[in-house]
């Protein structure tokens, strides 16, 4: 009997903790392969929603061009021969007859200059800006800033040497420039030839080629900077008649000339003026807009009056021109969705304990006061605004479907007059999903392009930035739960 008891058939637990080795391990890995694979099944299966954040800023990032700056300028030569030295100031504005340089017979002996410390404060910053701004695609540039920088160095040396000419004082009491001979020969030290501009302008101690440039006169191969190069003027050594000394500006108006691609002609094609913003300074100002041809391609012309001198010394210059300046909140077009809404007469709100809403009326002198959200409100085009003070000027309210249902009645307890719900009209918005859930929020767009709009910061339930909404909005319902 015994025997027979040992020798029963095992359960079915035990049979199957043999054939598979049944134990806590094998339960464990079953459960997570079964989750794992529930989850696989519900990521492919699933709609899945993209969320963006909303920014602040214009539509799209101004474009930038290299524009060729063109003058009234001319060079100047050395009338006679001697060793130089400078008085007018790189860069600086000089008056007809002022002082530019005086030639001597003989060099000036001078001990080593030290210069001042707002002389070498100057040549460090000068210094540090061309690092900043230094780009391996013009290295040509580097030879330029050399030659300025040489230039420069000299000038401070030379500066701090000799006397610039004061102003003297008559019997009265003015100041003038005196061009009496003896008092000349007392400011400018030396037996020297004193050379003075033939007329106002800004001096510049380089020539590249461009002086005496016209607009018309432009070719193609002059917006090459690989082939542009610049000479400096300045020197200690001895100069000859004929030499290039300076170049003098002498007028302040200039033009930039950029090139442009036929999307960009399409695009300022209908402008006469434009605004420019300077990437040497981040200064602006506004110029007039023009397009022409040269060798056969499309340029802009913008023409300037002023600003001249803090450019003078600059052939090429590195522009933004500002034509996006509408700036609002940047949302994907994609996000955009339309939504309808009871549209309600203004005359029908009421307001109670400082809320405003409408007044239900359910029949039986039974009316119910509802509390409702207004998303926007417009002026009621079937009153003419002269028949009303504008600040009484009637509005269409725009109140969300859920708040009523359709043949509804509404009524005015001062007037007893009565609305019935139905008439709609559909606003445009998005879905924020700050909460988890899509809530609609309405916008009022000031300008799009193909991938995105600029939408008004001020919009009643509107948007806010930093706000996260949804990108791909169609598939998407109003209060779904997303995460």
């Amino acid at each position: 009997m015994s025997d027979n008891k040992s020798k029963k058939m095992p359960g079915i637990l035990a049979r199957l903790r043999m054939v598979v080795g049944l134990n806590i391990g094998t339960i464990m890995f079953g459960i997570l392969f079964i989750y794992m694979a529930f989850s696989a099944i519900l990521y492919f299966t699933t709609t899945h929603i993209e969320s963006y954040q909303v920014t602040s800023g214009p539509l799209s990032r101004n474009e930038t061009y290299t524009g060729l700056a063109i003058r009234e300028e001319s060079l100047c030569k050395a009338d006679s021969s001697g060793y130089i030295t400078y008085y007018a100031r790189e860069g600086s504005k000089i008056n007809a007859s002022g002082a530019v340089y005086g030639l001597s017979d003989t060099k000036t002996a001078s001990a080593p200059a030290s210069l001042a410390p707002e002389e070498l404060s100057k040549v460090r910053t000068d210094m540090m800006s061309f690092s900043k701004g230094f780009s391996s695609s013009k290295f040509n540039s580097t030879y330029s800033f050399k030659y300025e920088l040489k230039g420069n160095i000299l000038q401070y040396a030379e500066s701090g040497n000799t006397s610039s000419a004061p102003l003297t004082s008559d019997e009265d009491g003015e100041e003038n420039d005196s061009g009496d001979n003896d008092k000349t020969a007392d400011i400018y030290p030396g037996n020297q030839t004193i050379c003075q501009s033939q007329s106002d302008g800004i001096i510049l101690y380089s020539m590249d080629n461009y002086e005496g440039k016209t607009v018309d006169a432009v070719k193609a191969e002059d917006f090459d900077q690989n082939s542009y190069h610049e000479t400096d003027l300045k020197t200690s050594d001895k100069v000859k008649a004929g030499d290039d000394i300076y170049t003098i500006i002498t007028d302040e108006r200039w033009s930039l000339l950029i090139p442009l691609s036929d999307r960009q002609v399409e695009k300022l094609k209908d402008r006469s003026t434009i605004r420019v913003k300077f990437l040497k300074d981040d200064m602006t100002q506004n110029g007039d807009f023009s397009i022409i041809t040269i060798d056969g391609d499309k340029y802009g012309q913008i023409d300037f009056n002023k600003g001249l001198i803090r450019y003078a010394s600059d052939r090429f210059l590195d522009i933004e021109l500002v034509t996006n300046t509408v700036v609002g909140l940047k949302i994907p077009l994609t996000s955009i969705v339309t939504k309808d809404f009871y549209v309600i007469p203004s005359r029908m709100a009421t307001t109670q304990d400082n809320q405003t809403g409408f007044t239900l009326y359910e029949g039986k002198n039974k009316t119910t006061f509802k509390n409702v959200s207004i998303y926007a409100s417009i002026d009621d085009s079937s009153v003419s605004k002269l028949a009303v003070d504008e600040a009484e000027q009637p509005q269409i309210y725009y109140v969300d479907k859920s708040s009523f249902k359709e043949g509804d009645a509404l009524i005015n307890t001062d007037t007893g007059e009565k609305y019935v719900i139905g008439e709609t009209d559909t606003l445009e918005g998005v879905y924020c999903i700050n909460k988890g859930y899509a809530v609609f929020r309405r916008i009022e767009i000031l300008d799009e392009n193909e991938e995105y709009a600029i939408v008004s910061k001020n919009t009643t339930y509107g948007l806010s930035r930093y706000d996260h909404i949804v990108r791909n909005a169609d598939k998407v319902k109003e209060e779904d739960i997303l995460y």
